[in-house]
């Protein structure tokens, strides 16, 4: 196990350092990107998305990719007219790799982006790159490039729209009573566990906790049931040697079940 989180560990400090963790990198024959404009909200944002396409058989990311996979990240220079940005990530598939569980996307992915304007009413330039591992055989690297104004003129987009239905559920949507985390200090970090009350998501549930701060890295979680309620556990490991805080608040926790998923935020102490 203490060799398993030193490569992990390893395997963090390398990507957060810069260093290539694959080999190559991918062409355009293999992964393309495009923005997709979905017009002006009832709140006065912008609606735009990311979506990408990926070749028969390839496979990218989620945002916590599993026990051996990159997270995607990305750089908003040059973009214009943007007070404030969230984006939405569907629901993602598990995959079993040699041994892996990695979590993310086969075929396409499309990511709603949601824009806050600086100045409400005038365009958008939704500009940048975005950095990602894709895989099949092997797994490469990838920095795609996007550059797009978003006008007011632009309607509904139905891929924007289902890529939102796709959504996980809320705690709320999902019957979620009540998700307590109780902290244990380990030998190389922090133990979490989570006790959550609610009904199943269907088949074999796959919780994920991320930690809210990027001074921490989290391990593999697992998840079993008692019942009524969801335990899932893992461990924090600090990302490099200074002092960290965990804050339960900050906590967020994705349950993957054959019928639907789960975004609960935060939980209590317990």
């Amino acid at each position: 196990m203490q060799n398993r989180h030193a490569a992990a560990l390893a395997a963090l400090l390398a990507v957060t350092a810069g260093a290539p963790v694959f080999a190559g990198a991918a062409d355009n024959g293999i992964v393309q990107i495009e923005v997709l404009d979905g017009g002006i909200t009832p709140r006065g944002t912008y609606m735009g998305a990311l979506r990408i396409k990926l070749q028969p058989g390839w496979k990218t990311y989620w945002r916590a990719p599993g026990d051996a996979g990159i997270p995607p990240s990305f750089s908003w220079r040059g973009a214009r007219n943007v007070g404030g940005l969230s984006i939405t990530w569907p629901a993602p598939e598990i995959f079993e790799t040699s041994g892996y569980r990695t979590i993310g996307y086969h075929d396409q992915l499309v990511l709603p982006v949601e824009i806050t304007p600086e100045k409400p009413g005038k365009p958008v330039r939704l500009k940048g790159r975005m950095q990602l591992g894709v895989c099949k055989d092997v797994c490469v690297p990838a920095e795609l490039s996007f550059d797009q104004q978003l006008g007011s003129a632009a309607g509904r987009n139905p891929a924007i729209a289902a890529a939102m239905a796709s959504r996980p559920w809320s705690a709320k949507e999902a019957g979620v009573r009540h998700a307590a985390c109780s902290l244990r200090p380990s030998e190389y970090g922090m133990k979490v566990t989570a006790r959550i009350s609610m009904p199943s998501a269907g088949g074999e549930e796959v919780a994920v906790i991320e930690p809210g701060n990027p001074k921490l890295y989290a391990g593999e979680t697992t998840t079993r049931r008692e019942g009524g309620l969801l335990v899932a556990e893992t461990e924090f490991l600090p990302a490099d040697g200074n002092a960290y805080a965990i804050d339960r608040s900050q906590l967020r926790i994705t349950v993957l079940g054959q019928n639907h998923a789960v975004d609960i935020q935060g939980c209590s102490a317990g």
